[in-house]
């Protein structure tokens, strides 16, 4: 039987980030991080998944007015991995929001 997919976070400071969301946003973030873990990763597309950059790769929440980001990569045993989340408030996602994603990234495969 092939594993399931399963999304955690990085450590604690990754969880609280996701804690400071909006309520709506946060609920919709769940619902796509269970739909990662129902029918897999690779049958999540855009508009709820999205490569940004190296091995970092995003779920994307909108909720009335606000945008939120989760930025995510994937390590062995089918698993997804939140390093950082965030609101946006510009069109791109900021370059320090993606470099705090590969610094958190390297510390967990080095860590």
């Amino acid at each position: 039987m092939e594993t399931e997919w399963s999304v955690e976070f990085l450590n604690d400071t990754a969880e609280a980030e996701f804690d400071q969301l909006p309520t709506e946003i946060k609920a919709k973030i769940v619902r796509i991080s269970q739909l990662i873990e129902q029918v897999g990763l690779l049958s999540v597309k855009d508009p709820y998944v999205r490569h940004v950059h190296d091995k970092i790769w995003e779920i994307r929440a909108r909720a009335k007015e606000k945008l939120a980001r989760s930025l995510y990569s994937t390590v062995t045993g089918k698993r997804v991995v939140i390093l950082r989340t965030f609101v946006k408030k510009t069109r791109k996602t900021p370059k320090r929001e993606i470099e705090l994603a590969l610094q958190r990234m390297k510390e967990f495969d080095h860590g």
